[in-house]
C-alpha cells in the first residue's frame, strides 16, 4: 500500500506511505491516491480529508525513475500526469497537512488541496529547471495563483525553497503550527468542518473554487443562486432552529 488511510469522525486522514522513496509520487500512488479520495467523496458521513506524510517529508516530488527513460511521444501518449486532475474534481473539502519538505509534485500536491497547514519545519519548492524540465502537475499556474507573479517566478526560475514562514507570508499556506502540533490542530480544523452540513461545506468550497474562475458579479450571482438553494434542505432549518434556540444544531446532510 502506497498510502495510509484511517478515518476519525467523519475526517479521512490520507497518509502517503513511500517512506524508502521519500514520498516520491508515481503512478501507482496517484491512481491509489485519487481512487481513494474518489470514493469516499460520495460517502455522506465524509466531512473532510487529510493528506500528510511523515514528520521528515510531505513528498520529494514526482518520481524521476518512473520517467527518467521516457520519450516525448511515450509522455504525451499517456498524457503523463494528467491523471492528478482528478482530485480537481472530488467535492469534499481537503486539508493538506505539510511537515518537511515539499518539492515539485509534493509542493503541487499540496496545492491541489483547498488549504495548506504548515509546520513551522515545511519547505515548499518547484526545483523541476534542476533536472532540466519544468513543473508538469500545475505548478507553474496554481503557485503563480497563490503568491503571485513575482514569488512564482522566483521560484520556479532559480529553484529555491521557500520556509513556513515566507510561505504563510505569501499566501501560500493558511496556518503555520510548530511540528508537533501539526496533525492535531488540522485534525482540529478538520473536524470541524466535517461538524457542519456537507451539502452546505461542497457548495461553500465550490463557491471559493469558483471567485477563481468567474467574474465577480457573475461569482455573486452563482453564490446568491446557491445560497438560495440552501433553503431547501433540512441542515437549513435545523441550522436557523438552533441559533433561535441557543442549541447546538443536529446536522444529518439533508
Amino acid at each position: 500500500m502506497l498510502i495510509k488511510t484511517t478515518m476519525d469522525q467523519g475526517v479521512v486522514v490520507i497518509r502517503l506511505n513511500r517512506p524508502e522513496k521519500r514520498n516520491a509520487l508515481n503512478s501507482a500512488l496517484m491512481q491509489e491516491l485519487t481512487a481513494t479520495l474518489s470514493e469516499y467523496d460520495t460517502n455522506p458521513d465524509v466531512g473532510c480529508f487529510v493528506i500528510t506524510g511523515s514528520e521528515q517529508i510531505f513528498a520529494a516530488g514526482a518520481d524521476i525513475s518512473e520517467m527518467a527513460n521516457k520519450n516525448y511521444q511515450e509522455m504525451a501518449e499517456c498524457d503523463y500526469f494528467a491523471g492528478w486532475e482528478a482530485i480537481d474534481r472530488i467535492r469534499t473539502p481537503i486539508i493538506a497537512a505539510v511537515s518537511g519538505y515539499a518539492l515539485g509534485g509534493g509542493c503541487e500536491l499540496a496545492m491541489m488541496c483547498d488549504t495548506i497547514f504548515a509546520a513551522d519545519s515545511a519547505l515548499f519548492g518547484q526545483p523541476e529547471l534542476t533536472i532540466g524540465v519544468i513543473p508538469g502537475m500545475g505548478g507553474s499556474q496554481r503557485l503563480t495563483k497563490l503568491v503571485g507573479k513575482a514569488k512564482a517566478m522566483d521560484m520556479i526560475l532559480t529553484g529555491r525553497m521557500m520556509d513556513a514562514t515566507e510561505a504563510e507570508r505569501a499566501g501560500l499556506v493558511s496556518r503555520v503550527v510548530p511540528e508537533h502540533q501539526l496533525l492535531r490542530e488540522t485534525m482540529d480544523a478538520a473536524h470541524t468542518i466535517a461538524s457542519y452540513s456537507k451539502p452546505a461545506v461542497v457548495l461553500a468550497k465550490e463557491c471559493v473554487v469558483n471567485a477563481e474562475k468567474l467574474p465577480v458579479s457573475e461569482g455573486v450571482r452563482f453564490e446568491r443562486r446557491v445560497f438560495h438553494s440552501l433553503f431547501a434542505t433540512h441542515d437549513q432549518k435545523e441550522g436557523m432552529k438552533a441559533f433561535i434556540a441557543k442549541r447546538k444544531p443536529n446536522f444529518i446532510g439533508q
